[in-house]
């Protein structure tokens, strides 16, 4: 009786096991269904104002567009980089235009609002649409609605379309330039040390800076060097100084970095083998290697199918400084000189050191600030004693005493070509 008693439940727990997976499956199948695109118009001209500006509010006003990207990695869809409201915003629609037949297909979007929202209401998101597949849109509209005017809907260009190959092998991404920066004797030591490193570009998401901080700028502009993104969040959201939620009325954190670091990633797929995502007063410093090039050759070698390479962060406090390297024509140019800053912080115990990232933008999918959220290759802790974050800023241990912290004069290695370089560009924009 007991043998079949237990015979019993089992019968009745492979049933129950098969016919959830049979729901699951429709449900899934249905989820997808409900996602392809579907054509509400036929023989249209595609409409609406085709838009440059960075961030575009939606008329909801809960929503911003910064750009669409396509994406083939997994199957055809275009992936929207935006920033939404975690609550408000629970369902928006790809308007695709498939020319020369005037077909009008709308998708139904999968918002993906990033996990790294840090308590704000507002966070980075990807807003992903299956294209049609029988077309190849140039364009995109964003709704809220499957229905409803084209013509009063902007447009965005869908970026990454064609295949390039790589026109640069490093680029740096700055995210949020914002209360009205002025570190400029700092930032052009950086520029110029990364140029020594081995980088072509730089992209900046500027908010404000100075009315010098501009020249400067300009110059790298026009040198071809710095690409600048403009970054007008505050127009829109009430912006936070601090990456956290202070419960002080603001909508997101840090002038929007994550969007912009995210965003940054995707504009240089195609374009650049790696993607460094660090700050201005960040210098990654190989040890073992005279450039990044050499550096990441090695780690790739030492770390296959490795996509994301992460490097301590280390404070060289601006407040301790060295009498070397006191170039008086410096003194006037506003900010902080590096090559007089060689002492660090030693570790604080129990507390982990930030990264930050040097990436195969190809194998990202989604980024936070010291860590990818989501990537198709592994990631890999870079050992101190291969490269560091040279961070010169306020101190994080300020009560430390001058002897206490560990003398470091990694940077000085380029002490003769920083000082050249930084004195040029000086000499044609300041001085």
């Amino acid at each position: 009786m007991l043998y079949g008693g237990k015979k019993i439940y089992f019968v009745a727990a492979v049933c129950i096991i098969t016919l959830t997976s049979m729901v699951t499956l429709s449900y899934l199948r249905l989820q997808r269904l409900s996602h392809l695109p579907k054509i509400i118009q036929e023989g249209s001209r595609c409409r609406g104002k085709i838009t440059n500006t960075t961030i575009t509010p939606l008329k909801d006003n809960r929503t911003f567009i910064i750009s669409p990207y396509f994406d083939d990695r997994e199957s055809k869809v275009t992936r929207v980089i935006g920033i939404v409201h975690h609550e408000d915003v629970k369902q928006l629609y790809c308007w695709f235009c498939c020319q020369p037949a005037g077909k009008m297909y709308v998708s139904k979007a999968k918002i993906d609002v990033h996990s790294d929202r840090f308590g704000f209401p507002y966070g980075a998101a990807d807003i992903v649409c299956l294209e049609p597949e029988n077309c190849d849109p140039t364009h995109v509209s964003i709704h809220w609605s499957p229905h409803g005017n084209t013509d009063q809907l902007p447009r965005f260009e869908i970026k990454n379309r064609k295949a390039e190959t790589f026109s640069v092998d490093f680029t740096v991404c700055i995210s949020a330039m914002f209360g009205n920066y002025n570190n400029v004797l700092q930032f052009i030591q950086s520029m110029e040390m990364y140029k020594i490193l081995g980088v072509q570009k730089v992209v900046i998401y500027k908010n404000n800076c100075s009315h010098l901080m501009e020249k400067v700028l300009k110059f790298y502009e026009e040198e071809g060097t710095v690409e600048i993104i403009p970054w007008p969040i505050n127009s829109y959201l009430r912006v936070s100084s601090k990456w956290h939620f202070m419960q002080d009325g603001t909508h997101i954190g840090y002038y929007g970095q994550i969007t912009a670091l995210n965003d940054c990633i995707y504009r240089n797929m195609q374009r650049s083998k790696f993607v460094v995502l660090n700050d201005a007063d960040e210098i990654i410093l190989p040890l073992k290697h005279p450039d990044w090039k050499t550096m990441m050759s090695s780690l790739q070698e030492q770390n296959p199918g490795t996509g994301i390479f992460l490097f301590e962060n280390h404070i060289f406090p601006e407040t301790i400084s060295t009498h070397v390297f006191n170039i008086s024509s410096w003194n006037t140019v506003p900010g902080v000189n590096i090559l007089q800053h060689v002492h660090r912080e030693p570790d604080r115990k129990d507390v982990i050191n930030p990264r930050k990232m040097i990436i195969d933008p190809r194998k990202v999918i989604q980024t936070s600030v010291h860590s990818v959220l989501r990537a198709y290759g592994n990631s890999v802790n870079v050992p101190m004693d291969v490269a560091l974050i040279y961070h010169c800023r306020v101190p994080l241990q300020g009560n430390l005493p001058r002897e206490s912290l560990i003398r470091d004069t990694t940077l000085w290695r380029y002490n003769s070509s920083l000082i050249m370089n930084v004195n040029k560009v000086l000499y044609q924009t300041i001085l």
